[in-house]
């Protein structure tokens, strides 16, 4: 149980520095108005939401007495219980007289959080949630805070908004005329990821720094959180998922390739660890359009949430990171709808309620590699009739006009800017 005197002075402490804090605004729809839940992987950005949110509350004439900010992962509140909760309430309702705005930072770490939520927001106070799990999106999560809240993903930062907080600007007509500030600045985004704490890092540091982010959600999200004792065999598992990043992948197939390294593990063992790992935003995974019902949940493409994180497992992987780009851009855009094709055709990337579809090729020079990708998406139209069709190279630029396909090749950062 939290002691209310420190209760007290955390709630005092966080106050003056939520005031001072800088941050980067992000371009992020947020309901200012209601109650928000942001969810996504630790260091994403999530915090900078909340005091990107307490800032706008203040340009709209609230002061800083009415933020309660806290931050459950402070290493002196020590494990806490959902009583401890009103006994924060209670803390700041015996310094001041205003009703607060509730600003409660990784509040996953205290069970049953969402019944204490549900309550704040029934009785009408208003209240901004951060969370490092999926599961916090539950059915059962979902049905007890019952629509009360606008639930928002957080991924790591766009292209955009990387040149953004470097200082890059897009030039007007950027399209039509040579971007070489953009394009070179696309690099170390591409090789080390959008979290916001590594653009910041001196290049020598990122790598050092990722891995380190790396570690702490392997063992703090992962391994303590769900008590897994292979462990071994589970960074193994993310290894080859990452050295594998573009290829469909079944449960039996991964159990297989992880007991070969020396690290036996069961199918359905595999099932429950690449579920954790869609539940801390480490991965996530997309399904066979084209599948029966019983594929659609067995044999899925895994991605990685961030280019940084396959760039510590593997060497010369700009193709992997290239397609894992494609990804996680599409899936930021369209949550519901990506998915890929793969029935006598494959296709990486298809949005079926847009009818658009996109193949991933580093370069289409080779007249091989150009057969292959823009065969795929003319059998694709022929089975769908598709609106639009990519090629996303890393810097090759035509149209491709073919058997009544018009196909678009575009180099991966100029449509990371169109998307």
């Amino acid at each position: 149980m939290i002691e209310k005197g420190l209760a007290k002075r955390l709630v005092v402490e966080y106050q003056e520095y939520v005031g001072n804090v800088n941050f980067a605004e992000r371009d992020i729809n947020i309901d200012y108005k209601g109650n928000n839940v942001f969810v996504g992987l630790r260091r994403a950005g999530k915090s900078f939401l909340l005091f990107q949110s307490i800032h706008k509350m203040l340009k709209l004439g609230h002061s800083l007495e009415e933020i309660l900010f806290f931050n459950f992962e402070d290493d002196r509140i020590g494990e806490l219980t959902v009583n401890d909760l009103d006994i924060i309430k209670l803390a700041y309702e015996e310094i001041y007289a205003t009703k607060p705005i509730f600003f409660l930072d990784e509040i996953q770490l205290v069970d049953h959080w969402e019944k204490f939520a549900r309550r704040l927001v029934d009785t009408g106070y208003q209240v901004f949630i951060t969370g490092s799990n999926a599961k916090m999106l539950s059915s059962e999560i979902a049905t007890t805070l019952g629509g009360r809240f606008y639930i928002t993903e957080v991924f790591p930062f766009s292209f955009q908004e990387y040149l953004k907080i470097n200082n890059v600007a897009i030039p007007k007509n950027w399209q039509y005329t040579p971007a070489t500030q953009i394009a070179r600045n696309f690099q170390p985004y591409f090789v080390n990821g959008g979290l916001p704490e590594v653009i910041a890092k001196d290049e020598i540091f990122k790598r050092e720094w990722l891995s380190s982010l790396f570690n702490k959600i392997y063992f703090s999200d992962l391994i303590m959180r769900y008590s897994i004792r292979n462990s071994k065999a589970l960074k193994v598992m993310i290894r080859k998922m990452a050295e594998s990043v573009m290829q469909p992948a079944t449960y039996n197939r991964i159990a297989s390739v992880v007991s070969a390294a020396g690290y036996n593990i069961k199918p359905d063992t595999v099932a429950e660890y690449c579920q954790y790992l869609a539940d801390t935003y480490l991965m996530f995974p997309i399904e066979n359009f084209a599948a029966k019902l019983q594929e659609k949940v067995s044999v899925k493409k895994y991605y990685f949430i961030d280019n940084g994180f396959i760039n510590l497992f593997v060497t010369d992987g700009d193709t992997l990171l290239l397609e894992n780009l494609v990804a996680v851009t599409l899936r930021r855009k369209y949550p519901d709808e990506l998915m890929y094709f793969n029935s006598n055709v494959e296709v990486d990337f298809y949005l079926p309620d847009q009818k658009v579809s996109y193949q991933v090729s580093y370069s289409i020079n080779d007249a091989n590699t150009r057969e292959r990708e823009v065969r795929a998406l003319v059998r694709l139209n022929n089975y769908i009739s598709q609106n639009q069709m990519f090629i996303i190279t890393k810097d090759e630029e035509e149209i491709i006009e073919t058997d009544g396909c018009r196909i678009s090749v575009v180099p991966i950062w100029k449509w990371l800017l169109l998307v």
